[in-house]
């Protein structure tokens, strides 16, 4: 998990597999992986997602729909509760993802509750797209 000098580092339980990124590339996003049970992979971002940030973002899903064969039915998340800005970069990065995943034959789930996420998806209507739920426990299955 990365984190940045003065902000909390993500909690996200460990599994067998998990991976973390450095943040040498990006000043102020964090991301870090989790499985908190068996076929379910869990991404957690912190920060800032803007047009500078963006492209990490991206690279950390594509990875995460890559840590399982296509069509195998493991479900993935995006717990982006640490997130404290959106920009419509980092949102055409998760509607991507949302497209791919369905593509592959794969749930995917997005974790928030606070408006510097929830809002830019409302107000693009690019929610009807993701399972938003307000915690990781709402995860069917988990």
């Amino acid at each position: 998990m990365i984190t940045l000098p003065g902000s909390a580092p993500a909690q996200p339980s460990r599994g067998d597999g998990d991976a973390e990124l450095d943040g040498t590339d990006s000043a102020h996003l964090g991301v870090g992986f989790s499985s908190p049970r068996s076929g379910l992979t869990v991404l957690t971002v912190r920060g800032e997602v803007d047009t500078l940030t963006a492209p990490r973002l991206e690279t950390a899903l594509d990875e995460l729909l890559d840590r399982a064969p296509d069509g195998d039915g493991r479900d993935l998340a995006v717990d982006l509760e640490g997130v404290t800005f959106l920009a419509s970069s980092g949102l055409g990065v998760l509607i991507h993802t949302a497209r791919r995943a369905v593509r592959d034959g794969r749930r995917l789930f997005v974790v928030a509750t606070n408006r510097a996420v929830l809002r830019p998806l409302e107000v693009t209507g690019s929610a009807q797209l993701f399972t938003v739920l307000p915690d990781q426990e709402g995860i069917p299955g988990a």
